[in-house]
């Protein structure tokens, strides 16, 4: 049976712009049900939180039941298992919300900053230029206490930002590795100066390579308190980074000052880094590892990503920080091992799948 051929009108007709294809009812974040669902995960994510929270206060050389834990609280008579609870664990597990949540946030800033899926704090050299402002600090006797720690660290972590920046900026690839080269020149010299001066090797033996041991006894309200500002100022910022993810043009269009909102981002950034830094040390791999989970129920929602991340970094530097104390019979490994070991794994899935950056 034969047909008639398609008219030139039919073949010239131009196709409709790929954004255009799809009705706002059938693009991912406006499926009906995709937010209940997200929120679904959310509450789901907090849970977990919980539940890992309460593993991290009763696990460890000592395993500690639930009930005992729940008498610590409510009928506290002074027993080496409630010292152990009240005194060292709660202030870590504490301690390891608010370091996993700076990190995880700071990941998936930076990564929808750069548009750069190899972009986190360690990597980029923001966690090696904080450790190394404190450990200089300490070597000339101006770190000795922990306003003047997060000071330096701050302070490091945002000269080391802004020189990867510099340095690397017009490519990617070229980002990723000035901050491995940055990270790897820092860590470096801040080993020469702990080895020779002996001190500041005692001071940060267990900090310098990331862990949350040893920290407990310190008082941790002044760096929390700082990661929770920075943390609320980084949900302020995700309308702005929703836009820029669209590119400068639209986001101009939609009323986004870029240059002022930019600032803005890094300087969040370098706060998280910079205070998680100072109370558990350099931690690599959790602000890679992260946003790569996180954006996989968020899809293209910045905020999406962001409320994730908040929740799944505290979840995964838990986790970590168990395994940790549990991995060897003879002692505590750093967590930063752990979660070097676990992250190693995703850059290398990053890397092949993300391969075609061009330099």
């Amino acid at each position: 049976m034969r047909t008639d051929p398609p008219t030139v009108a039919a073949k010239t007709a131009p196709h409709p712009a790929r954004g255009a294809e799809q009705s706002p009812a059938s693009r991912p974040d406006r499926v009906p049900g995709a937010g209940p669902a997200k929120a679904v995960f959310l509450v789901a994510g907090v849970t977990l939180l919980l539940l890992v929270a309460c593993a991290s206060v009763g696990i460890g050389a000592q395993t500690i039941a639930p009930a005992d834990i729940w008498r610590s609280f409510t009928d506290y008579t002074g027993a080496d298992h409630q010292l152990i609870i009240r005194d060292i664990r709660v202030p870590r597990t504490v301690l390891g919300i608010g370091a996993g949540a700076a990190l995880a946030v700071a990941g998936a800033l930076m990564q929808t900053l750069t548009r750069n899926p190899l972009a986190e704090p360690g990597i980029l050299g923001v966690t090696a230029g904080a450790g190394f402002a404190i450990t200089l600090g300490t070597v000339f006797g101006i770190a000795r206490s922990q306003p003047a720690q997060l000071a330096l660290a701050l302070f490091g972590a945002l000269l080391a930002a802004l020189a990867v920046h510099f340095v690397g900026r017009t490519s990617p690839l070229r980002l990723v590795l000035a901050g491995i080269a940055l990270s790897s020149v820092l860590a470096g010299v801040s080993l020469g100066l702990r080895l020779v001066f002996p001190d500041v090797f005692d001071h940060f033996r267990f900090w310098a390579v990331g862990s949350l041991a040893g920290r407990e006894q310190l008082p941790i309200a002044l760096p929390m308190l700082t990661i929770a500002a920075a943390l609320i100022a980084a949900m302020a910022l995700t309308k702005a980074l929703n836009a820029l993810s669209l590119g400068e043009d639209v986001a101009h269009a939609l009323g986004i000052h870029v240059v002022r909102s930019r600032i803005a981002v890094l300087a969040v950034i370098t706060v998280l880094a910079g205070a998680a830094t100072a109370v558990a040390g350099p931690i690599v791999f959790l602000g890679l590892m992260v946003p790569h989970i996180a954006r996989r129920l968020a899809g293209a929602s910045v905020p999406w990503l962001m409320a994730y991340s908040l929740v799944l970094g505290p979840v995964l530097l838990l986790v970590s920080d168990i395994g940790a104390r549990v991995v060897l019979t003879t002692g505590e490994v750093p967590v930063a091992v752990i979660t070097a070991f676990l992250g190693a794994p995703v850059l290398i899935w990053t890397v092949r799948r993300h391969g075609a950056m061009a330099p």
